[in-house]
């Protein structure tokens, strides 16, 4: 199957608000002269780039160090708990054991997916986005911006994990009456977070389309703004 991208149809979209329109002719520029302004977007005003500037080395940078960032989250105790029966560090697999135990296996399901599945597989997709894109491989582009869009909706919904985790440390504490404070294994996972949804931001999905174009005999060399 054959696609027209946008960059071969003369088209360029907004990053900011995803407006598409016409790209302007790159005009010549003399030596010693003066560059020609950017283009700007006609609905918000914002600098139009063909493809966003270092889309892959920022995406790379942000996916390492969330990768590093998850193992003293899911490895340093989360919640450090002060009770009459003593003290006691939980981590995220704790809780979720403590709370499949004790027979809350719905919160224990929710605990799972929301702080360790979704977190896993937002890391893995957006490798596997950032490596087959830097190869530039043609492998399902079509397949590929879905699971873009996926992990992108997904982010919006990232903080969801902190918010199990509050709910987590309000439920025990209303259980068991204890003094109840955040460890650092919930800072690290707080930043892992917040750093999978700035990489989603960053890899720019219309490189995967470059890629497609490359495999095609019309397709021509496009510059990057």
């Amino acid at each position: 199957m054959k696609y027209l991208s946008a960059a071969r149809a003369g088209m360029v979209g907004c990053h900011a608000c995803g407006h598409v329109q016409a790209r302007a002719a790159a005009a010549r520029v003399d030596e010693g002269a003066r560059p020609p302004a950017p283009q700007r977007c006609e609905r918000c005003g914002s600098v139009l780039h063909l493809r966003n500037p270092d889309s892959i080395s920022r995406t790379w940078a942000l996916l390492i160090a969330a990768a590093i960032l998850y193992i003293p989250a899911n490895l340093l105790p989360v919640l450090h708990t002060q009770s009459l029966f003593g003290n006691e560090d939980d981590t995220i697999m704790s809780g979720v054991v403590y709370f499949w135990v004790s027979g809350d296996w719905p919160l224990a399901v929710i605990v799972f997916v929301a702080s360790i599945l979704v977190p896993m597989l937002k890391l893995s997709v957006l490798a596997l986005l950032a490596w087959t894109t830097q190869r530039r491989s043609d492998w399902r582009p079509l397949e590929r911006t879905k699971l873009y869009r996926i992990v992108e909706r997904i982010g919006r919904w990232s903080m969801l994990d902190v918010f199990v985790v509050t709910l987590t440390v309000a439920l025990v504490r209303f259980k068991s009456l204890a003094v109840i404070t955040a460890g650092w294994g919930a800072l690290a996972f707080a930043s892992v977070v917040v750093l999978t949804m700035m990489a989603a931001l960053q890899f720019d999905p219309r490189l995967i389309w470059d890629c497609a174009d490359a495999q095609t005999p019309q397709a021509s060399g496009h510059e990057h703004d």
